[in-house]
């Protein structure tokens, strides 16, 4: 297996508009996606921060900050190594139309991080 890089990171807050300002308008980030409680930023290379708030219920373990997703070639095959390292994983692999794929997992640290996979360019 081989983490190629850093892809995403996804955040849950209380605070979600003040979080959602900042990305915004300090940090200039452009909002790709925007719905109650999830925003979907996207960076000039592609990469992903989504910000998830108090009412959104599909990311309720995000608990211990924010989670980071590792860019592997294939999240089958690093999460089967992974787990056979001892590594417990939350649900089963997902998947988007745009052919992404990602996985979440728990880490030593009581930490959830995610193996995320390459989308199809467009």
């Amino acid at each position: 297996m081989e983490v190629k890089g850093l892809t995403w990171l996804g955040t849950r807050t209380r605070k979600f508009e003040g979080t959602t300002r900042f990305f915004r308008d300090t940090l200039g980030l452009r909002a790709e996606h925007e719905e109650p409680d999830f925003v979907v930023f996207r960076l000039s290379n592609g990469d992903k921060v989504e910000v998830f708030g108090p009412g959104d219920r599909d990311h309720t373990h995000f608990e211990t900050g924010p989670v980071v997703g590792f860019l592997v070639g294939d999240v089958e095959e690093a999460r089967a190594r992974l787990e056979a390292a001892g590594i417990s994983f939350i649900g089963p692999v997902q998947s988007s139309e745009d052919g992404g794929t990602w996985s979440q997992f728990v880490g030593p640290d009581g930490n959830v991080y995610e193996l995320t996979g390459e989308r199809r360019q467009t």
